[in-house]
């Protein structure tokens, strides 16, 4: 899951600081999730998907398929 969002920000262009800006936390707790240094809470990681416009299944790796089902 860790190096997913890290892939996920890097194909957009956007650093830490910009992603962590719009999770409203900082650039370090942001930076402890890409390492996995730091538990990703539930609510990140549906915002991380909305914002992605991935599944949360695809976050967590539990897919190849970035698409959200609905």
């Amino acid at each position: 899951m860790y190096p997913r969002i890290r892939d996920l920000r890097e194909d957009r262009d956007l650093t830490q600081r910009e992603l962590a800006a719009c999770l409203n936390c900082s650039q370090q707790v942001y930076s402890n999730y890409e390492l996995g240094q730091r538990d990703i809470p539930t609510d990140i990681l549906i915002r991380l998907s909305s914002f992605y416009k991935v599944s949360v299944d695809y976050i967590l790796g539990l897919t190849e398929n970035p698409r959200i089902n609905r």
